[in-house]
């Protein structure tokens, strides 16, 4: 068992680093392939395109991971990345739809969002089980010892080091000008993280919603069928564009 050092500013600290980080490389991916796709987002959606991500996002979040930990043994208000991103999205494709916007227009974000689950899962871990992130116990011989001596599954590694498997692939894609990395970068970002998660769920004590599934494992799945069906939807436009 490892025993983890814990604290309660790890979480803002890794927090301001992934997100950094993920502007960083966002800006950096933007000099180098994605300023077409840059300039196409922002003159086909218009300003309200970035109030009604952020219009999602928020209470998204908020909504998602309070619902969760309410049910829980010790209530409290809490925050969920996959309810942001599937706040966000619900909220982007409802004013996609009005505008009569159709195509995917999150490629500039996936290598951002990537980086920042990468390096913020690390402030989960360090932050211990104050965070409600923890996974379930397990005599693995790398289970995490996170102050009450109890080893359990390090569940936020898992997703880290999946997250970073697919943050390598997505820039392969990119330096190979592959069509999916260039066009469909943003379904695939949302295939893989809610297809790691809905796996990563099954070694957390959360409390289920429907059978042996907890709210998460929901938000993943949908996540997963959003990006599985807005991939083959864009691909058939393509051959559509594309045919004699």
């Amino acid at each position: 068992m490892i025993h983890i050092p814990t604290a309660p500013w790890a979480h803002p600290l890794f927090d301001v680093l992934g997100w950094g980080g993920g502007m960083a490389l966002g800006y950096g991916l933007y000099r180098w392939r994605l300023r077409e796709a840059a300039l196409r987002l922002a003159t086909a959606t218009g300003p309200g395109y970035f109030a009604a991500l952020i219009a999602g996002a928020a209470p998204g979040a908020w909504l998602a991971g309070s619902l969760n930990t309410l049910r829980g043994p010790a209530p409290a208000l809490s925050h969920s990345i996959v309810g942001a991103l599937v706040g966000a999205i619900a909220a982007v494709e409802v004013y996609k739809l009005v505008r009569g916007i159709r195509g995917s227009t999150g490629g500039v974000f996936v290598g951002a969002f990537a980086l920042g689950a990468v390096i913020g899962r690390w402030g989960c871990l360090f932050t211990g089980l104050a965070d409600r992130t923890y996974g379930s116990p397990t005599a693995l011989p790398w289970a995490v010892d996170l102050g009450d001596g109890i080893g359990r599954h390090p569940v936020q590694v898992y997703e880290s080091l999946a997250m970073a498997a697919f943050l390598a692939v997505y820039l392969i894609g990119l330096e190979r000008r592959a069509p999916w990395a260039m066009k469909r970068g943003f379904y695939a970002l949302c295939l893989a993280y809610g297809v790691q998660r809905f796996a990563w769920e099954f070694l957390k004590p959360y409390p289920p919603v429907l059978g042996p599934l907890n709210l998460f494992h929901l938000l993943s799945l949908g996540l997963a069928a959003y990006g599985l069906a807005f991939w083959v939807r864009d691909r058939r436009d393509e051959e559509r564009g594309a045919g004699p």
